[in-house]
């Protein structure tokens, strides 16, 4: 999630991490980013100090009391080594002094979101397929593929789950940013573009009326 009261700022910032592949979320406001952070599962923020209703800095710190272990980067103008600190103190794990380069930025959210998923196996295979976390590559009978940033994090999700019944509101909440339709098809097409990529015999099967699975291939399929 970013979160920075500064439009043009917000909207670059979104679009580099978006470019890179990671699924953003935007809020301008302390109050805006305490409702999504209630509702939604974020393996990074990044907060602007000062925002139109209050200092970011006391609401992480109120969080961490509570608490809350999603990792944090401060952006800021204010750059004495007593703000450092104090950034630190209040429970940020990173702070980036504006203004700032966006391949920096970049660095930063991944090294904390990598931590955030480090519970997150980096390699998962099921028979001939490979998913490696890190290099974001997915490759069968060893032959790489070539997936979208969607398909790759449809086929992530669902090899977590093996065997089980995953929604497309599911997909749609772990896969897609909070702009996303939950009554469009986009879930369809992207498994379907997906199971094209990825070849016979099928492993991303159809559960009527609950959504989709990843099993490996039966016998004789």
């Amino acid at each position: 999630m970013v979160v920075e009261d500064d439009e043009n700022l917000r909207l670059a910032v979104t679009a580099e991490l978006t470019r890179d592949g990671l699924l953003v979320d935007e809020a301008g406001s302390v109050s805006a980013a305490a409702a999504a952070l209630a509702t939604g599962g974020y393996d990074c923020v990044v907060f602007d100090r000062m925002l139109p209703d209050g200092d970011a800095m006391e609401h992480v710190r109120r969080r961490r009391r509570q608490g809350w272990t999603v990792p944090v980067l401060f952006l800021t103008a204010r750059d004495t080594v007593a703000d450092v600190v104090a950034g630190f103190a209040h429970g940020g794990d990173d702070y980036l002094v504006k203004p700032f380069a966006m391949a920096e930025l970049l660095a930063r959210v991944r090294l904390l979101a990598g931590r955030s998923a480090g519970a997150r196996p980096a390699l998962l295979r099921h028979a001939d397929i490979e998913l490696d976390g890190v290099r974001r590559q997915v490759r069968r009978a060893g032959v790489l593929l070539g997936l979208t940033h969607k398909e790759f994090a449809v086929l992530e999700y669902l090899m977590t789950r093996p065997g089980q019944a995953v929604s497309r509101t599911d997909l749609i909440e772990h896969c897609w940013d909070s702009s996303a339709e939950p009554m469009s098809n986009v879930v369809d097409v992207v498994v379907r573009r997906l199971r094209i990529k990825l070849g016979e015999p099928e492993v991303v099967r159809t559960v009527r009326g609950r959504g989709y699975r990843f099993a490996e291939a039966e016998p004789g399929r």
